[in-house]
């Protein structure tokens, strides 16, 4: 059996004591400064949108808690012609690409505006089909070759996703069409209740990446210096004309699949301590802090902050919950074709009837 973790190994720069492997290659101490301020607040986010869904103001919601600094690292290296295509739980990578946090509250609630990307945002939708996200990406990656564009596309996904015919379809596309692609597997170990070991025989998901003749890389995905070094490398690789690629990042969903799960029935106690140890929040704190450039003054400061901000967000979403039903005949087709119109005025008629 070829040894997949010898192969594949594993690319580290800040382990989980917080400790430096060599260098911060491209990026610097302000950056790290900033990515653990917003790395707070998304993990602040997170957890309030939790607590929404508990309280009956959303739907289901698939958290990301954990997977905060391989969300962050996929789009670290993507400029503003570049493209991001993902999956339901990646409302991090989404942010930091200019889709507000509000659209993960809309997802969760059926609300119109979630698919609403501003616009000059290179971002899909988010994609809740699994793995139906990665074909989407190899077309978008595709068209923009054919328009002789230098542009880097990333599309992420779980490790549930490369068990998907999807997935393997657009990984042979992807390496045939050799287009400007960079597939991003956040491994998090759990396709819902079902672990990777029941997924796959293969020791990584890197390895895949032979089969289809391209180039793969593992890299831990709870260490934003290395994915962010990685991606920076791989991103200016395929803008240059080289790819597709496979990165395997390792990394670990803290909370349920989504709120509509509950892992303590199929995860052990001891296997979720010993990724709370690994917590790349806790690992980028250990590392400021030693190099004196976070105190408990600065995490009261960007706690405050952190809650200011998902206030705001949380009130601007309240007040986008009061909509008409009548919004389910826009955006659909830019002229409204005259069924549709007499079907919307015949609505609106039996909207103002039940109102009155």
């Amino acid at each position: 059996m070829t040894d997949g973790m010898e192969m594949f190994p594993l690319i580290q720069r800040l382990d989980e004591e917080g400790n430096l492997i060599g260098d911060l290659g491209v990026l610097s101490l302000a950056d790290l400064k900033e990515t653990y301020a917003t790395m707070r607040f998304l993990r602040t986010f997170d957890e309030r949108a939790w607590n929404l869904q508990r309280q009956g103001v959303i739907g289901t919601y698939a958290p990301f808690k954990g997977q905060e600094a391989a969300q962050m690292g996929a789009v670290a290296a993507l400029e503003d012609t570049d493209w991001l295509v993902p999956t339901y739980r990646d409302w991090a990578a989404s942010y930091l690409r200019g889709v507000p946090l509000e659209h993960g509250l809309f997802f969760s609630k059926g609300h119109p505006s979630l698919g609403d990307i501003p616009v000059g945002k290179r971002v899909l939708p988010a994609q809740v089909v699994i793995a139906a996200q990665t074909l989407h990406g190899v077309g978008v990656a595709w068209a923009t070759k054919l328009r002789h564009e230098k542009v880097a596309t990333v599309v992420t996904f779980g490790d549930g996703a490369t068990s998907q015919g999807d997935f393997h379809e657009a990984m042979n596309f992807a390496s045939v069409l050799a287009v400007p692609l960079i597939f991003f597997c956040e491994n998090n170990q759990w396709a819902i209740s079902v672990p990777l070991a029941r997924q796959m025989h293969a020791e990584t998901i890197a390895q895949r990446s032979i089969a289809y003749g391209i180039e793969g890389f593992r890299v831990d995905g709870n260490d934003y210096v290395a994915v962010a070094n990685l991606m920076h490398e791989l991103s200016e690789r395929v803008r240059n004309g080289e790819g597709p690629f496979l990165v395997e990042a390792l990394t670990y969903r803290l909370g349920a699949h989504t709120t509509a799960d509950d892992p303590g029935k199929y995860r052990a106690i001891e296997e979720e301590d010993l990724w709370i140890r690994r917590d790349p929040l806790v690992r980028l704190e250990r590392w400021l802090r030693a190099q004196g450039q976070l105190s408990d003054e600065d995490l009261a400061a960007i706690d405050a902050d952190s809650e200011r901000k998902v206030e705001e967000i949380i009130a601007g979403f309240r007040e986008a919950l009061d909509i008409s039903p009548l919004v389910l005949f826009d955006s659909v087709y830019a002229t409204l074709p005259s069924t549709l119109a007499s079907q919307r005025a015949q609505f609106e008629a039996r909207v103002k009837e039940v109102g009155a």
